[in-house]
């Protein structure tokens, strides 16, 4: 089903598609920056929560600049002093990000008008267009991005791409959950577990050092349940630099499979996280201050968490990482997918 999403500031109509399953389950998904608006599910109680930070209309997402729900590229994530070498030539970025470049610079893909490819009562398919040159990447780049909606209440997001040149690329989802629901509040006394043993370095401005580290011992282990703020407040050096978890976590195994899970004690929810990526940003919104969004709601520090499947942040730029550079010709294809449970 489509509704009208209101306009944009240069007078674009934008639309919502809104997908739905038997047991009543939606995700409601905006062209406007292929942005996951909404997910409603029913909690222990009969409670429908929505469970995803966002705005009411597609004013909101482009006056915003927390990335609520977001289909974010041509890099996702940091790339450490807004450059990099790619076979022979060096390409200079905006630095949006203290020295940095941080999800595409400017001119984001979020605040972009993408094309409605396909459209079924289960699924929805985007399509955006990024020419050689757009934010200062090189390559013609065609992107799709496919929500699917199951009987499983999963949300299923499926990423493909290709250029006519080499160039960088990380796409990733940028959704704000609480299990509590987006009007909750803190998201610190959910309980997460991450499939993952070590986490990769960064700096004082959020840059790898190129060194993967355990997690063993220290406050960033998840491999046994524990509340996302258990040890968040910790004296820790990584801790300390991203004001709480803002870190890429090394994930364990390869192919599509289990990554994370989250549960919500309060109304039952759980999620689980799967994707084909190597690597996901783990973050609990630190930046987060007084945001004003959907249904009046306020959102603030720590009221949510993302999971931000992807390659490497830098990896452009480290030669041990993996992937991060799509070749000319070459077809990308990633997936991604949340499912929710409800525990009684």
């Amino acid at each position: 089903m489509k509704q009208f999403f209101g306009k944009t500031s240069d007078g674009k109509d934008t639309s919502l598609f809104i997908l739905q399953n038997s047991k009543g389950t939606k995700a409601e998904i905006t062209d406007y920056g292929a942005t996951l608006v909404r997910f409603v599910l029913k909690d222990k109680n009969g409670i429908a929560r929505d469970l995803v930070l966002g705005y009411d209309d597609a004013s909101g997402y482009e006056r915003g600049d927390s990335f609520f729900g977001s289909t974010v590229g041509r890099v996702a994530n940091r790339i450490g002093k807004g450059r990099f070498v790619l076979d022979g030539k060096t390409y200079e970025l905006t630095k949006n990000d203290g020295p940095n470049t941080l999800h595409g610079g400017r001119d984001f893909y979020n605040k972009r008008l993408w094309d409605m490819e396909e459209e079924t009562e289960h699924s929805v398919r985007f399509h955006l267009f990024s020419p050689d040159g757009d934010q200062g990447f090189p390559g013609n780049l065609h992107i799709t991005v496919t929500y699917t909606l199951t009987e499983e209440d999963e949300l299923n997001i499926v990423y493909t791409a290709q250029s006519d040149t080499d160039t960088p690329l990380n796409l990733t989802n940028h959704s704000y959950f609480n299990l509590g629901g987006h009007d909750s509040g803190s998201v610190l006394d959910q309980c997460l577990v991450l499939h993952a043993d070590r986490v990769t370095e960064t700096n004082e401005n959020l840059i790898p050092t190129g060194n993967l580290i355990s997690v063993e011992g220290t406050p960033m282990d998840f491999r046994r349940s524990k509340p996302i703020g258990q040890d968040i407040r910790e004296e820790y050096y990584l801790l300390k630099t991203g004001k709480g978890y803002d870190h890429n976590y090394v994930l364990s195994g390869s192919g599509f499979r289990e990554v994370a899970a989250l549960v919500c004690r309060q109304t039952g929810i759980g999620m689980t996280v799967r994707t084909d990526l190597p690597g996901m940003q783990v973050y609990t919104s630190n930046f987060l201050d007084h945001e004003p969004g959907k249904d009046g709601a306020t959102y603030g520090f720590r009221d949510a968490i993302c999971f931000e499947t992807q390659y490497f942040p830098d990896a452009v730029n480290k030669e041990n990482f993996p992937g991060g550079v799509l070749k000319a010709g070459e077809k990308y294809q990633s997936r991604t997918s949340y499912t929710f449970a409800v525990y009684r």
